[in-house]
């Protein structure tokens, strides 16, 4: 008899474990899928409020992208640490690029600067849009329900990058477009690797063999060949990403300034 109420006992505590953890895994979905749309929902609101009405002075591209860079001033009005906006035409990339002197800040906080796991799209702290030297270093995170840099990772089909070989940033100056040149995987490396191509240190070229070196180590392991050249002069971005098919993975697209 005391056997089986020992059992008995043993029973009721694993089933109450098993019904606290659905319980548990349950909340978690419902505070996974309500931050999911609680950020779609905010950048939707931002991009209707970013639309250009067609008017007497909007029937050129040229007039729309100007008052498209007013709109950016207006945001800058928010938030200082919006230098700019990234956009690639028909994918979900289409975010504000934020940037300021801590490189992790933005990895947990919204344009708004509120906490959220979805971070922002960001520049590193080094990069200098202005400078023709540079490497614009860029980050977002992959996100499963394709928000922020998901889509990047379609980048890894050739005929993706086909039908959607630009990259647009727009300042609060000008409008500037960037060709990518190569896509490929690779990883954040442990310090203790040595002879490693560390992509991410890369944030300006004070001469040409620097520039040629990694533009080198690029084409080595890049996805497929783009048949995009690049020479020094020309500035650089690098979008970078996480991709899970190894540890610490990362998906990278390298871009030239047309």
């Amino acid at each position: 008899m005391k056997g089986e109420k020992s059992k008995n006992k043993v029973k009721k505590v694993i089933s109450i474990i098993l019904t606290l953890v659905f319980i548990i895994c349950i909340i978690y979905l419902i505070i996974v899928k309500y931050n999911a749309k609680k950020n779609e929902n905010m950048y939707l609101e931002l991009y209707e409020s970013m639309v250009i009405e067609p008017d007497e002075t909007t029937t050129e591209l040229a007039n729309i992208n100007d008052k498209f860079i007013e709109k950016i001033k207006e945001l800058q009005q928010i938030n200082e640490d919006v230098k700019g906006w990234i956009r690639i035409e028909g994918t979900t990339v289409n975010y504000p690029l934020l940037q300021t002197s801590d490189n992790d800040y933005y990895l947990t906080h919204n344009y708004k600067k509120e906490k959220s796991s979805y971070g922002s799209i960001f520049m590193k702290q080094e990069a200098n849009l202005l400078e023709n030297n540079s490497n614009v270093i860029i980050y977002g995170h992959n996100m499963r329900d394709e928000q922020m840099f998901n889509n990047l990772l379609k980048y890894k089909d050739k005929k993706y990058y086909q039908e959607h070989p630009t990259i647009k940033i727009f300042t609060d100056e000008q409008e500037t477009e960037y060709k990518i040149v190569s896509v490929f995987n690779s990883k954040v490396f442990y310090e203790y690797e040595q002879n490693v191509f560390r992509y991410y240190q890369y944030n300006n070229f004070e001469d040409e063999n620097k520039y040629n070196e990694y533009i080198s180590n690029c084409k080595k392991i890049q996805l497929y060949d783009t048949g995009e050249n690049v020479q020094y002069g020309e500035q650089l971005l690098t979008l970078i990403t996480c991709e899970y098919s190894q540890e610490n993975g990362r998906l990278i697209v390298i871009a030239k300034r047309s």
